[in-house]
């Protein structure tokens, strides 16, 4: 499942969707990402037309050249695509920011950082029950 078929998951597009995320000072520093989170704005989503959790990716040039940016980013966006929909509160924006250590280090690290930094920030939850098993089998098909 990729971010952009995701019905639950939105993505943060504009520079300053990313700066107000920056700016609410809640965040994680973990070895393997930095995770920065927001309330939703709710003058962008009146109702319930929006969607319940938006994400933004990002690299920057410390991590290494084009290529090892976008292998970094292509892993965050699989590693947000598998965890956040049954383990992030809704009504969130969240900015995932690789690290030197993203493209290199084994998923199952990235995926203890996120799941660490989703409890730091107090939105952890526990999976909703029968959505499939804890490593996201069902999107496999």
């Amino acid at each position: 499942m990729s971010l952009k078929r995701s019905r639950t998951l939105g993505r943060l597009t504009r520079r300053g969707e990313f700066v107000a995320v920056a700016s609410t000072g809640r965040k994680a520093v973990l070895p393997t990402l930095v995770l920065q989170a927001r309330r939703h704005d709710r003058r962008l989503h009146p109702g319930e037309g929006g969607p319940p959790l938006r994400v933004g990716i990002t690299a920057t040039r410390k991590v290494g050249g084009a290529v090892v940016r976008n292998r970094a980013k292509r892993r965050l966006r699989a590693l947000a695509a598998e965890v956040l929909p049954a383990h992030a509160r809704p009504g969130h924006d969240l900015v995932l920011v690789a690290r030197g250590t993203t493209p290199g280090c084994a998923f199952a690290d990235l995926r203890a950082d996120l799941l660490r930094g989703l409890r730091r920030v107090g939105l952890y939850r526990e999976a909703p029950q029968g959505g499939g098993d804890e490593n996201g089998a069902e999107a496999a098909s």
